[in-house]
C-alpha cells in the first residue's frame, strides 16, 4: 500500500483513525453520504470530480429548491466568513452552477470531527441533485481545485503564486484533505464502493476513511499515479517554498492504456485537443457522474456496434439491444483489464419490457482542453463495477509522496449469469426491473460517538467508543468490519419502475448526476 514519507508529529503510529459509513442510493444514477454540519445532519451527494462541500441553506427557496423535500442548513446557525462563492459543475452541456457564502462550522463525517470546516452555505441553485434526496454536494478531490479554499485565500491578500492557498491549507482545505494532513488518519486515503440497486439489487456501498476496508488486500489492487498538471495545461504556480513542484494535482485523474468492446481495442478519438495534447488518453474517476462519458466518435462507434438501430444523429438517438445480450466494455488501466459489468451497461427501455433494453449509460463529453485535459470521465458504473481506493499522498510536496487510485474489479466471472438470471425475475414480477431508492443512513448520526480533530491536527476521543475509531493493528472494529448492510436504520424501497420513472431517468442522465 501507498506509505506517508510525512508524518505529522501531532499523530503517532498508534492512534490513527479511520472510519465507514454507509450511502444512500437514488436509482443509480446518485449516491449520497451522510454528513453532519453543526446540529444539521443532511445527505450529500457524494462527489471524487469536485471539491468542495456545499449545502442549502433555509433560503434557498426557488429553482431547484423550490419543491425540494431535503433538509436545509439554518440560517441562524450562520457563521460566516463575509466571502460569496460562486460554484459550476458539468460540461457544455451538463451545466449547473449554485451560489451563496462561505461559512465556516464543526463538520462530522463517519464518526470523525473537523473542527472549524470552511464550506458553502447554498442560497442560489439549479442543480438536480436537489429534489432527489440529495442537500447538497460533498466533493472529496484535491485543494488546488476547491473554489471555498481559493477564496479564502484570496481574503487574506493578493495571491503570490500559490502560496496562500498552499499556507491556509490546514484551516481552509476540503474536509479530508484536510484529515489526510493533519496527520490523524491511519493513511492519508479513502475507499469508495457503490451498490447496485437497478436491473439487479447486490453489492454494499460504503465510504471508507483513512485505510483498506477489511477483506481488501492492498496486493490485489492495481495503482496508478494521478495525473499531474503542468503550468500551462492549467496548473497552478509551484508556491515560493516549493519551486520543484512544477506539476500540480488538480483532480482524481489517471492515465487509461484503452478502451475495449468484446475483447478488441477500439480506435482512439480523433477529435482534436483545444489547446492540449492530443495523444495522451486520461480519464476522471467521477462519483458525481452517473454515466460513462468520453469522446464523441468513440461513444458512437461503440453504440453504432452494440446497436444496430442507433442513428448518432437522429434528434435523440437511442442505441437498444436485447437485454440478454452481454456486450463486454472494459478500460485497461495499469496494464489490466477493467470491465463494466454487464447489468450496469444497459436500462430498461420501455415498462413491462425485458426483452428490448438501451445502453445509455455511455454518452459523450468535450474534447480536453486547458485546465480540464481528460477525456473519459468513468462514473457509477465504473464504481459498481470496480473498488477505487484513493490515495492524497503529499498534499504540499507531492513529488515526496505522490498521489495514486487503486483499482479492484468486482465483477463476478458469473456476471452474464446474474444478468440472466434479472431478466428472468422481471419477466415473473410484470416485465420490470427493480429500481431502489435506498436513502442515506442519517438516522444513528446523532447518536455516533465522534473523534474531534482540530487544525494543528490534534484531536480528542469519545472514550466510550475510541476503539470504534483508532486503530492499534491492522484490524478493523467489529462493527465495520462485516459490513453485511452498513445502511442499518435506513429505509430501503424497491420499486417496480413505472412508465413515469422512464422519463425522469432520462432526463436526470441528460445532466450530470
Amino acid at each position: 500500500m501507498p506509505s506517508a514519507t510525512n508524518t505529522p508529529p501531532a499523530a503517532t503510529a498508534l492512534q490513527r483513525i479511520f472510519g465507514s459509513t454507509g450511502l444512500g442510493n437514488y436509482l443509480d444514477l446518485m449516491y449520497t453520504v451522510p454528513v453532519r454540519l453543526g446540529e444539521t445532519i443532511v445527505p450529500l451527494h457524494l462527489d471524487t470530480g469536485s471539491s468542495d462541500l456545499w449545502v442549502v441553506s433555509d433560503h434557498c427557496t426557488d429553482k431547484a429548491c423550490e419543491d425540494a423535500q431535503v433538509d436545509r442548513y439554518p440560517s441562524a446557525s450562520l457563521h460566516s466568513t463575509g466571502v460569496d462563492i460562486d460554484l459550476y459543475y458539468g460540461d457544455s452541456t451538463t451545466g449547473s452552477y449554485a451560489s451563496g457564502v462561505v461559512c465556516v462550522d464543526t463538520v462530522s463525517l463517519a464518526g470523525v470531527t473537523m473542527l472549524e470546516q470552511p464550506f458553502a452555505l447554498v442560497n442560489d441553485t439549479d442543480n438536480h441533485i436537489i429534489g432527489y434526496n440529495a442537500a447538497g454536494i460533498f466533493g472529496l478531490s484535491f485543494p488546488s481545485a476547491s473554489r471555498v479554499q481559493e477564496e479564502l485565500a484570496a481574503k487574506t491578500g493578493p495571491l503570490v503564486q500559490t502560496d496562500h492557498v498552499v499556507q491556509t491549507s490546514r484551516q481552509n482545505a476540503p474536509l479530508l484533505p484536510r484529515l489526510a494532513m493533519s496527520g490523524a488518519m491511519e493513511l492519508p486515503m479513502f475507499t469508495v464502493q457503490l451498490h447496485r440497486g437497478a436491473i439487479d439489487r447486490s453489492g454494499v456501498g460504503a465510504l471508507t476513511l483513512g485505510k483498506l476496508p477489511d477483506g481488501i488486500e492492498n496486493s490485489s489492487l492495481t495503482w496508478v499515479p494521478v495525473r499531474r498538471y503542468e503550468i500551462h495545461e492549467g496548473g497552478l504556480h509551484p508556491p515560493s517554498f516549493a519551486a520543484t513542484e512544477v506539476r500540480i494535482v488538480l483532480r482524481w485523474e489517471i492515465d487509461i492504456d484503452g478502451v475495449f468492446l468484446d475483447g478488441k481495442r477500439v480506435g482512439d478519438s480523433m477529435i482534436p485537443a483545444n489547446g492540449v495534447d492530443s495523444e495522451r488518453v486520461s480519464a476522471l474517476i467521477d462519483t458525481g457522474n452517473s454515466v460513462l462519458r468520453g469522446p464523441e466518435d468513440v461513444v458512437i462507434d461503440i453504440l453504432s456496434s452494440v446497436s444496430s438501430s442507433y442513428d448518432p444523429y437522429a434528434p435523440s438517438p437511442i442505441a437498444t439491444l436485447p437485454c440478454n445480450m452481454s456486450r463486454s466494455l472494459a478500460f485497461q488501466i495499469g496494464g489490466k483489464m477493467f470491465p463494466i459489468d454487464p447489468r450496469d451497461f444497459i436500462s430498461q427501455l420501455e415498462a413491462g419490457n425485458t426483452r428490448t433494453c438501451q445502453a445509455d449509460n455511455l454518452v459523450s463529453t468535450d474534447p480536453p482542453t486547458i485546465g480540464s485535459l481528460y477525456r473519459w470521465s468513468l462514473g457509477t458504473p465504473f464504481f459498481r463495477s470496480n473498488f477505487v481506493a484513493f490515495y492524497y499522498g503529499n498534499l504540499t510536496h507531492p513529488s515526496q509522496d505522490p498521489p495514486r487510485i487503486g483499482f479492484l474489479s468486482t465483477v463476478p466471472d458469473n456476471a452474464y449469469q446474474l444478468l440472466q438470471d434479472a431478466i428472468q425475475n422481471a419477466t415473473l414480477h410484470g416485465g420490470n426491473f427493480p429500481y431502489a431508492v435506498e436513502p442515506a443512513p442519517i438516522a444513528g448520526v446523532a447518536s455516533q460517538s465522534h473523534i474531534v480533530v482540530s487544525p494543528d491536527g490534534q484531536y480528542v476521543m469519545d472514550t466510550r467508543r475510541a476503539q470504534d475509531h483508532t486503530s492499534e493493528s491492522s484490524e478493523l472494529p467489529a462493527d465495520i468490519k462485516n459490513p453485511s448492510n452498513p445502511n442499518t436504520g435506513s429505509v430501503n424501497t424497491s420499486i417496480s419502475i413505472p412508465l413515469l420513472l422512464f422519463n425522469l431517468l432520462a432526463f436526470l442522465r441528460l445532466f450530470r448526476l
